[in-house]
C-alpha cells in the first residue's frame, strides 16, 4: 500500500512524494513521482522517464533542483525518483561515509553479508518500483525511459543494459562511466559485491557495452562538464566511448567547459535530455 506523503500543483500536473513498504528492500522506501497535466480517466499510458540521482541524494533532490517538471509536462511525460538506497537498516558501518551505505546504493543487488539483505536496488528498481508505478499511474511499459547523474548516470547505463527491452531510451549526467577503474567503483563493489573483481564487469557500462552490438539504436545521450572536480579520477567517459565505438552504439557524448558536476549543470541541459527521450519514445 503506498502511503502518500505529500502533494502539490506544478506545471498543471501533480508532484507527489511517497512511502511503501518494499518486499525487495524488506524495508519502508520513499519514491517520487511527477505526473503531467490532461492524465486521467480515458487518457491512456503515459510515456515516463525514471530517473536516478547520485551519491547522498533522495528521491527529492532530482524534482526540486533539476527543473524538468516544466519540461515533462510540455512533453506529455511523467517522472519518476526512487530513493538512493536503503534506509533504516541500522548496519554497522552503513553510515560511516558518504560514498558507501546510506545514500550510496549504486543500484545493484549485493551479494555480500550483511548488505545483500536490504541493498537490493537494481531488484527494487526494475523489479518493484517501475511494475508498481506502471499499474498505481498508468505508465506506460513499452515507452518508459531511464536517465540519472554520477551514480544515478551509472544505475542508468548499467540497468538499461542489463534490462534490455525494459527501457525504450536512456542518457545520463556526468555518469560514473567504468566504476571498476575508480575509487567510487571499487569501494562500492568490494564492499557490496565482494573482492572478486571479475564479478564486477557485469556492473561497469564500459565493460558491457564492449560486448554489445547497438543496444540502442536511437542513440545515447551523456553530458559531461570540463571543470567537473569527479571527471579525471572518477568518471571516466572516455572508456564507455571507447567502448560505445567498438559496439556501433550511435552515442553523443557532449564535454562542456566551465560547467562541474552539480544540479547547476545538470539544470542548463535538461531540456535536451527531456526531447532527446522524448523523441525516442514518441516512436516507441
Amino acid at each position: 500500500m503506498l502511503e502518500l506523503l505529500s502533494e502539490h500543483a506544478c506545471f498543471g500536473g501533480v508532484q507527489r512524494f511517497y512511502r511503501h513498504a518494499s518486499a525487495t528492500i524488506g524495508l519502508p522506501m520513499r519514491f517520487s513521482v511527477y505526473l503531467p497535466p490532461g492524465q486521467g480517466r480515458g487518457a491512456g499510458p503515459i510515456p515516463a522517464l525514471v530517473y536516478l540521482a547520485g551519491l547522498t541524494c533522495t528521491e527529492e533532490t532530482f524534482m526540486i533542483k533539476a527543473g524538468a517538471q516544466r519540461l515533462a509536462a510540455e512533453h506529455g511525460i511523467a517522472l519518476l525518483a526512487p530513493d538512493t538506497s536503503p534506509r533504516g537498516a541500522n548496519l554497522p558501518g552503513e553510515a560511516d561515509s558518504w560514498d558507501f551505505g546510506v545514500g550510496a546504493g549504486f543500484y545493484l543487488d549485493a551479494t555480500e553479508a550483511p548488505w545483500s539483505r536490504h541493498y537490493r536496488m537494481e531488484s527494487y528498481v526494475t523489479g518493484e518500483l517501475v511494475p508498481l508505478a506502471q499499474a498505481e499511474f498508468g505508465l506506460d511499459a513499452a515507452r518508459t525511459g531511464i536517465f540519472g547523474h554520477s551514480m544515478g548516470g551509472h544505475g542508468a547505463l548499467v540497468l538499461a543494459l542489463r534490462h534490455p527491452g525494459l527501457f525504450a531510451s536512456v542518457s545520463a549526467f556526468a555518469p560514473i562511466a567504468a566504476p571498476t577503474q575508480c575509487p567510487w567503483g571499487v569501494k562500492a563493489f568490494t564492499g557490496y559485491l565482494g573482492a572478486n573483481r571479475q564479478r564486477w564487469q557485469s556492473h561497469d557500462a564500459s565493460a558491457l557495452m564492449a560486448g554489445m552490438k547497438k543496444p540502442y539504436a536511437d542513440g545515447i545521450l551523456i553530458d559531461q562538464g570540463l571543470a567537473d572536480r569527479f571527471l579525471a579520477e572518477q568518471l571516466h567517459p572516455e572508456q564507455f566511448e571507447a567502448a560505445c565505438a567498438r559496439a556501433g552504439q550511435p552515442l553523443t557524448l557532449r564535454r562542456h567547459p566551465g560547467y562541474d558536476h552539480g544540479y547547476y549543470f545538470i539544470s542548463t541541459f535538461m531540456a535536451d535530455h527531456m526531447a532527446h527521450h522524448a523523441g525516442i519514445l514518441r516512436r516507441s
